[in-house]
């Protein structure tokens, strides 16, 4: 591979990695800062009432965890893969959601994807999936540096 295009894939994982780093981040916190509300709005999910107790201490620490591996670039690819792999479950309660699978549609969101309405949330997911995915397959055959 030439030193150009290696320095050139280095760069983009490493720019998705940040984009997914900020994300993880921003939501994360913002779910344990706003505990109380998160808590209720996981409660107002179409899952039983145990699941949504689970998943309400879960998915801020994985959230958490998913930035710190993305922050070393020798956990770098375990951060990726698992941004991937929450990024398809998320993408997928969102399409479940935009095609009136559930009677009713919380959203449990960080701030401005709150805002935005779940077409704009579909998109916005699948386009972070996307990119994910993408920086998952460069640092594949990227040694970490």
């Amino acid at each position: 591979m030439k030193a150009t295009s290696k320095t050139t894939e280095q760069l983009t994982v490493t720019v998705i990695s940040v984009l997914l780093l900020g994300i993880w981040s921003y939501s994360g916190l913002e779910k344990l800062i706003n505990w109380d509300g998160s808590l209720a709005a996981f409660h107002n999910q179409p899952f039983p009432d145990g699941l949504a107790e689970r998943l309400a201490y879960a998915v801020p620490v994985i959230e958490l965890v998913l930035a710190v591996l993305l922050l070393t670039s020798t956990l770098r690819w375990w951060g990726l893969l698992g941004s991937v792999m929450v990024l398809s479950v998320f993408t997928t309660y969102i399409g479940l959601v935009w095609w009136n699978v559930f009677e009713r549609v919380p959203c449990n969101c960080a701030g401005f994807l709150e805002s935005m309405g779940w077409t704009g949330h579909l998109y916005f997911n699948g386009l972070m999936l996307l990119l994910g995915t993408i920086a998952l397959k460069l640092a594949s055959h990227i040694s970490p540096t």
